[in-house]
């Protein structure tokens, strides 16, 4: 069997200088059945390693319950087919633009700001989530034929806390669970990031998209000694609804990739391939600069991030100067590209037939429904991604007053009455025309996905501070929840009935009949906010203040012949919508 090591100036593969050239894919970003094309691509590019993060949350959506873990050796296996080497993020925390960081919302619900330090009642969480996952990590280390060669403990945890005990007891269970691979930590080439986050006896590496020898220069000052590697090299950046699309020149990164390499460093390219944030997953950032205390930024579907390989898996002309470049560190002619995937043979209208309102659609897949004096969270209620409904009553009679709703996270659609009376969000948390009594109040307070980077990390959904009739607090509410995960197991007990002539909020059912199944993505003209469903596979949330405009639908989820698909509407849609349409990519 081989051995990979850290080398006093370099990483040794058997005792030989090595060169890590690696590049960022999630599996969890990918249809299992597209990991194959896409690994390819790396090594078409010129790559000899692919590095992923483990999203805590999507494997473990409550305490004692898991899911699919399997997915992470299925990944490796297939790592090692394509003839790479792999770099496992297992976290806890992980960052990626995903749903609270990979942080599990119940974990954080009952630690808060105790997550991410040795408190024991966050640490004996990730023992037992550590316990279940390295099984399917250990025994594909390379030193036991498999491809993993290196481990990372948790992730820029510099620029979070100071807690070094807490980095050291995440190695310790690192080791004492099997791993034998190197260890590595990853942070901003800062020395405040670098002493927080690193650890004695463990590389240490930078995270940065340019200027690279003035960031290897800090490192140094940290660690004379050891391999120099840029872990995330960001190539590209990601997108917020309701911003702009980044791009960024191809020629320029290919530049900054060329400094990195003259460095004589290491380098994992962020990302080689983002993919999409299937199923709900995307995350969010506060604005407001360097502290990350301002306005919510939630995170389109699409993981594109500009990356070389686009999401739909395609070479965009940053892979051409990337392979150039790279293609001069590599022993041999670069491989050839892999054969495309199939693409939709032809454009396809969907057809709804059916449809039920939201409070239907509540009561057939929703949670059980609480009275409380208060009204509870998201975490509280045991919602992940998805909404809830809170009910109270303005007493009456009294005259109209502004009705506010304080620590608002993210957007309640709101109604008075039964009639729709606006949208709140927390900039704008009072609704527009006060509110006589006596009135029944319903908030559908949606979560636009959770802070994934920050000091805001682990923040509660929902209504976490109150309901006001002017000064007063509105207590006795009624609060239900539906969880995304609700639909998992289908919509059998949705009572569907026509759609209606108008606009309107709710779940909407019909088929999709391709010819020439393969990868297409899904318009949806004159939708506001909603989540698509094809046979069962949750393709993301779309918003229509863009920047994103259609959703991807991966080939291997279409099958010849009528296709299912649900809609969830949580707005309304515009008054003219014509019917949603498949288009090949």
């Amino acid at each position: 069997m081989s051995e990979f090591a850290v080398g006093e100036s370099g990483f040794l593969l058997d005792g030989r200088p090595v060169r890590l050239l690696s590049g960022a894919l999630h599996y969890f970003r990918v249809h299992e059945a597209q990991w194959g094309h896409r690994l390819g691509m790396l090594r078409a590019m010129g790559l000899n390693c692919v590095e992923t993060y483990v999203p805590w949350n999507l494997h473990q959506p409550r305490p004692g319950t898991f899911r699919d873990v399997g997915a992470v050796g299925r990944f490796l296996d297939a790592v090692r087919a394509a003839g790479l080497w792999a770099i496992v993020r297992p976290g806890p925390y992980i960052c990626a633009e995903w749903e609270n960081g990979g942080l599990p919302a119940w974990l954080t619900g009952e630690s808060g700001t105790r997550a991410r330090t040795r408190d024991e009642r966050c640490t004996a969480h990730v023992r037992d989530w550590f316990r279940r996952l390295l099984p399917a990590i250990v025994p594909r280390q390379l030193d036991r034929g498999g491809p993993v060669i290196m481990v990372q403990v948790e992730n820029e945890y510099g620029s979070y806390g100071s807690d070094t005990g807490y980095l050291e007891e995440l190695a310790g269970l690192l080791r004492s669970e099997g791993v034998t691979v190197p260890l590595l930590t990853s942070d901003g080439p800062e020395d405040h990031m670098l002493t927080g986050g690193s650890l004695p006896g463990v590389l240490a590496t930078v995270n940065f998209g340019s200027h690279a020898r003035e960031a290897f220069a800090t490192l140094r000052r940290h660690r004379p000694g050891g391999p120099l590697m840029c872990m995330e090299f960001w190539c590209g950046w990601f997108d917020h609804w309701a911003g702009e699309h980044v791009v960024r020149d191809p020629a320029e990164a290919a530049e900054a990739l060329r400094e990195i390499l003259e460095c004589g460093a290491s380098v994992n390219l962020y990302m080689a391939h983002g993919g999409t944030s299937f199923g709900g997953w995307a995350g969010a950032n506060r604005g407001g600069g360097a502290l990350h205390e301002g306005p919510l930024e939630p995170d389109v579907t699409s993981y594109d991030y500009d990356a070389p390989v686009d999401e739909y898996g395609r070479p965009t002309e940053k892979f051409r100067r990337f392979r150039e470049v790279l293609s001069a560190y590599h022993p041999g002619p670069l491989p050839d590209l892999p054969p495309p995937p199939a693409v939709l043979g032809a454009p396809a209208g969907v057809v709804l037939t059916g449809w039920a309102p939201p409070a239907g659609v509540l009561e057939a897949l929703g949670g059980p429904e609480t009275l409380t004096a208060v009204p509870p969270t998201f975490e509280e209620l045991g919602v992940t991604r998805g909404l809830v409904r809170y009910t109270v009553d303005v007493p009456g009679p009294r005259r109209p007053y502004p009705l506010t709703v304080r620590g608002l996270r993210d957007l309640a659609v709101v109604y008075v009455d039964g009639e729709r009376a606006g949208v709140l969000t927390e900039e704008e948390p009072v609704l527009e025309e006060p509110v006589a009594g006596p009135a029944r109040v319903e908030l559908w307070v949606e979560s636009l996905g959770r802070v994934n980077y920050g000091p805001r990390l682990g923040e509660a959904k929902g209504v976490t501070g109150g309901i006001l009739h002017e000064r007063q607090y509105l207590h006795g509410v009624r609060a239900r929840g539906l969880d995304l995960d609700a639909f998992a197991d289908g919509v059998a007990a949705v009572p569907f009935g026509t759609p209606p002539g108008q606009a309107a909020p709710g779940l909407y059912r019909g088929t999709v009949t391709v010819r020439g199944a393969g990868d297409a993505r899904l318009e949806l003209p004159g939708r506001t906010r909603c989540f698509v469903w094809v046979n069962g596979f949750n393709l993301g949330r779309y918003w229509s203040v863009g920047p994103q405009r259609s959703l991807f639908v991966p080939g291997p989820v279409l099958r010849e012949g009528a296709n299912e698909v649900w809609l969830l509407e949580l707005d309304g849609g515009g008054p003219d919508r014509p019917a949603p349409r498949l288009l090949p990519v």
